[in-house]
């Protein structure tokens, strides 16, 4: 072992006393050097069985392939996938945007590869676009979570991250306070375009929640905008389809 290995050891173990590693689903302290506590372990499911072609929404099997909300508009990307349903991992996700727990995107990351390391393979983007936030969220949070999760994808993958092609110029309300209408007006005018002529023709959006898809509808938008061809989006959690 090297001395450099030595001291990154040494400096990761005072790291863990100071800040202990948290369970990214229940948040008590992890003893045992797993990832999530053993009582945790089979309390959040991957989604499974019949999805939304288009967002990726858990389906009932007897429904359209579509649902409710791709069948009645019209969306931006190509198509979208999701890791975990969006009640199964809420109260996580919370403490990941509002708690400072910025590292909980490592164990996002990991389950994300595992349940969708073939679909990533498949549509090969050549990067990946955090959905980003206004710099007053940024300054209050001290991070921006959709970031956080994408460098931690780009790690597990080796597929870069680009973080500077958008930005949020406006500070819009939550949108899981507003209807599917306002959703869209909020937007309006919200993100800016910062590079013309982008030489990617194909990307991946990232966000850590999805809900009827207008944030990521407007991002594929301007992203085509730009001269990007194919748009893709993977989110940590999403809501169930009709």
């Amino acid at each position: 072992m090297t001395i450099i290995n030595k001291i990154r050891i040494m400096n990761q173990w005072v790291v863990n006393a100071i800040y202990p590693p948290r369970c990214p689903i229940c948040d008590a302290v992890i003893i045992n050097g797993t990832m999530v506590c053993d009582k945790c372990l089979d309390k959040v499911q991957l989604i499974s069985g019949p999805t939304c072609f288009k967002c990726g929404k858990p389906i009932c099997e007897d429904k359209s392939i579509f649902c409710f909300d791709c069948r009645r508009s019209h969306k931006q990307y190509e198509r979208g996938f999701a890791v975990f349903e969006y009640n199964c991992i809420k109260e996580s996700l919370y403490r990941f945007k509002y708690s400072s727990r910025a590292e909980y995107a490592k164990f996002y990351a990991i389950k994300t590869v595992e349940s969708l390391g073939r679909v990533i393979q498949d549509i090969n983007p050549q990067a990946f676009v955090p959905v980003p936030i206004h710099k007053s969220r940024y300054k209050k949070r001290g991070y921006n979570q959709a970031y956080e999760y994408a460098k931690e994808l780009s790690k597990l993958t080796g597929i870069p991250v680009e973080n500077n092609l958008i930005t949020r110029e406006v500070r819009t309300k939550a949108q899981k306070e507003l209807n599917p209408l306002q959703r869209q007006k909020n937007l309006k005018k919200a993100f800016k375009l910062n590079v013309y002529g982008v030489k990617l023709q194909r990307v991946c959006v990232i966000d850590d929640i999805y809900t009827t898809g207008s944030t990521v509808s407007t991002m594929a938008m301007l992203l085509k905008q730009a001269g990007i061809r194919e748009v893709f989006f993977i989110s940590i959690a999403i809501g169930h389809g009709l």
